[in-house]
């Protein structure tokens, strides 16, 4: 359910792909030096918005490193590190536990047993440490489970619960900026839940998995009202990040919510496009 929030490379500054890259490298480098090649595998670039945004917001000393990894062997390579880069790998594996556990319990799926397995001992220290977060992201990723079971239909629900366990996350600490980094999570939440249930909808479909959209999807205007929900979640989490005071590395944030979390949908339309033979494309 992530990878939608990253960057529009062909409208990004080569400095600034660099930069972010680093800010990635980094955060891959936290996780694997804290939790190992299974807490590496957790790695996503939705953490990777939320670093470069805190980072932003509270003008976190940031520090320089070059290290050589699987991916890159022979050059070193430059990451960006900082106590957000931490959080945020905590915040990756405390989401990934929950998740397998959810898989397991729910499904019985054995990918979900050996990854709680796997995981249990490194996590516990985590839970120990971020007790508000976890509390908010067992809740409602129960009631996220609870509410697949029962086949929701009104996919606001499922999408709320994503919400409030993104929120949870991009609440670094609570002060000055918690009600507008809630709503910003939040919405940013929903908008990563709605894109995957439209994305996974023609598999789930022919694997008769639950999707939320199924019902929707039978709307002559299904795709309409699919862009009208995701542009009204981006343009609701855009306006609370407008309203925040960050100034570092604002051409990348912004290529982010603006330009780079549409990267799937237009892929999706030009794919679709090609099947029904149709040469235009269609992009935010």
């Amino acid at each position: 359910m992530f990878g939608y929030v990253t960057v529009c490379e062909p409208e990004l500054k080569m400095k600034d792909f660099r930069k972010y890259k680093s800010y990635y490298c980094g955060l891959c480098r936290s996780l694997k030096k804290r939790y190992g090649t299974m807490g590496q595998m957790t790695l996503t670039y939705d953490m990777t918005f939320a670093v470069i945004l805190l980072t932003s917001l509270y003008e976190s000393e940031t520090k320089t490193e070059l290290h050589r990894c699987k991916v890159h062997p022979v050059k070193k390579q430059r990451m960006l590190v900082n106590e957000i880069t931490e959080y945020a790998a905590d915040m990756n594996l405390i989401l990934a536990y929950y998740h397998l556990k959810d898989d397991w319990v729910d499904e019985k799926k054995v990918g979900g047993f050996l990854g709680t397995c796997a995981l249990r001992r490194k996590v516990k220290k985590v839970i120990h440490k971020y007790p508000r977060q976890c509390r908010a992201i067992q809740k409602e990723l129960k009631a996220l489970a609870e509410y697949e079971k029962s086949r929701e239909e009104n996919i606001d629900k499922p999408a709320g619960c994503f919400g409030r366990v993104m929120e949870e996350l991009f609440l670094y600490k609570k002060d000055h900026w918690e009600g507008r980094l809630r709503r910003l999570g939040f919405f940013l939440g929903k908008y990563i839940y709605i894109m995957d249930a439209y994305e996974d909808l023609e598999k789930d479909r022919k694997e008769g998995n639950y999707n939320p959209m199924q019902r929707l999807s039978e709307r002559a205007d299904y795709e309409e009202r699919v862009k009208e929900m995701l542009c009204m979640m981006m343009g609701e989490c855009s306006a609370e990040f407008e309203r925040l005071p960050c100034l570092l590395d604002i051409d990348i944030l912004r290529n982010i919510l603006y330009d780079g979390v549409w990267n799937r949908y237009n892929k999706l339309q030009v794919q679709r496009k090609v099947r029904n033979g149709h040469n235009g494309e269609e992009s935010i």
